[in-house]
């Protein structure tokens, strides 16, 4: 058997146990994984040993680890000779309040048909759990075919990454023997706007900080103190007003020390997109974008860092009216790093920025709210080339390298505690509603998604 008619032969096992690979797709749906409520802190652990007892039956060596949280689902096929993947899903899944919102119960998980086309409808269905059943469809067809799993492949599910991953990085580092590999794969991502495939090669990093600046020991009376008194509010919006120069950079000292140029390859493959930023703001009811002078849409939101003012408060905000200076304003401010941008040393440049934009007489305080670096993928692997290649077949289009505006923790934690780098291979669609109610994802996506995946490994295999 050739390795082309053996690829063809899984294809076509996976088209032929679609509706079976749906219904299992539907029986894990069922079971309402919230992590992030004790309450359904069993229905966490039944999710686990669903997916032990799946992994088990297509001939994994498959265990549930414990963690001072969730349990870890972690699974092996045999070693081999060629390169070790890591495969990362999550199993668990966000609250689905408001309830009063949802056409049908989220945990009656049902296929729909709509204008666009056939899709799944719960909660978790297109996060992460439709996700993580491809590559597991795959695995299935794959051992059908061949009589055996690829070698080679250790797989890692995680119940709590809807809560934040509070036992992941120790995870990692206590079983960081065992889970090392060549390569990981991330099932979390999406497809980029018009449908195509994409691997995310690039995720900005985060800092994010509540500032709480203190003036008079109480509000104050805005006729007696106005124009002699400080006004915390004002002085948050003037420091705040000078973060950025009339090009839209930031200015604070060294805070571009790290970020670089996108490559031309990547350039290229972005330019290709064909991206719109008036349709893409128009989308929200914006039209005009406000970022950096001279940057595309795309460099914008995947290549560029910012600084964002997220919320302020101080003073009074109830019905009607009342004339104060406020005591006390407090801002949530965070920033989008990029390339090698240290948050570290972000923060300390801001504290001082903030420290010397206040009066003697009032005093600021921080509350740090956690900080990580951005993550860029090594896209000269072969493995990257290969499977973008793969994407492209099954699809019928070019398959993209696209970035991502967001943070995806466990890839800096892949790169930093485990030394490898990650393919972010997904399949959602930005309208698969993701933490809102009605979440679907389409049937499309799903059995695509598997085939996608089973030529994928073949490159590896």
């Amino acid at each position: 058997m050739t390795s082309a008619s053996a690829l063809e032969k899984v294809l076509g096992k996976l088209d032929e146990g679609l509706p079976q690979a749906l219904d299992r797709l539907l029986d894990l749906l069922r079971i309402p994984s919230i992590s992030t409520d004790p309450a359904f802190a069993g229905d966490v652990r039944r999710a686990a040993e669903w997916l032990r007892d799946d992994l088990a039956a297509i001939g994994f060596d498959v265990s549930i680890r414990e963690t001072p949280g969730h349990p870890m689902v972690v699974a092996h096929s045999a070693p081999g000779t060629g390169r070790k993947i890591l495969f990362y899903g999550h199993y668990d899944v966000q609250p689905v309040d408001p309830l009063e919102l949802w056409d049908t119960p989220p945990f009656e998980p049902r296929i729909e048909d709509t204008p666009k086309g056939k899709v799944i409808r719960a909660r978790g269905a297109s996060d992460d759990k439709g996700q993580l059943m491809t590559f597991i469809e795959a695995f299935r067809a794959w051992k059908e075919v061949h009589g055996s799993l690829p070698e080679g492949l250790i797989l890692l599910l995680e119940g709590e990454e809807e809560s934040g991953s509070p036992s992941l990085r120790p995870f990692l580092i206590e079983n960081a023997s065992e889970l090392k590999a060549d390569i990981a794969a991330i099932c979390d991502t999406s497809r980029y706007t018009d449908g195509r495939p994409a691997i995310t090669t690039q995720l900005r990093g985060l800092y994010g900080e509540e500032i709480t600046l203190r003036a008079a020991d109480r509000d104050l009376h805005s006729g007696y103190f106005g124009g002699i008194a400080a006004n915390p509010l004002q002085i948050l919006c003037n420091a705040f007003a000078g973060m950025k120069d009339s090009d839209g950079r930031i200015t604070l000292p060294g805070f571009y020390d790290g970020v670089t140029e996108l490559p031309e390859a990547l350039r290229k493959d972005w330019e290709a997109l064909d991206f719109s930023s008036a349709d893409f703001l128009g989308a929200v009811g914006l039209k005009e974008p406000i970022g950096e002078k001279g940057r595309t849409g795309l460099e914008m939101t995947w290549s560029r860092p910012t600084f964002e003012i997220n919320g302020m408060s101080g003073g009074y905000t109830g019905q009607g009216f009342k004339t104060v200076l406020p005591g006390e304003a407090t801002a949530k401010v965070s920033f989008r790093l990029v390339g090698d941008q240290d948050p570290e040393k972000i923060k300390t440049a801001f504290r001082a920025y903030m420290e010397k934009a206040i009066p003697a007489d009032c005093s600021i305080s921080f509350k740090h709210h956690g900080g990580s670096p951005a993550s860029h993928m090594n896209i000269t692997d072969p493995a990257f080339a290969a499977a973008k290649q793969a994407l492209s077949e099954e699809w019928g289009v070019e398959a993209a390298f696209v970035g991502a505006g967001g943070s995806i923790p466990i890839a800096g934690d892949f790169q930093e505690l485990l030394d490898m780098d990650t393919m972010m291979v997904g399949f959602a669609m930005d309208d698969d509603r993701i933490h809102s109610p009605n979440e679907k994802y389409d049937v499309e996506s799903f059995a695509k998604g598997a085939r996608s995946w089973a030529r994928i490994i073949a490159t590896f295999a």
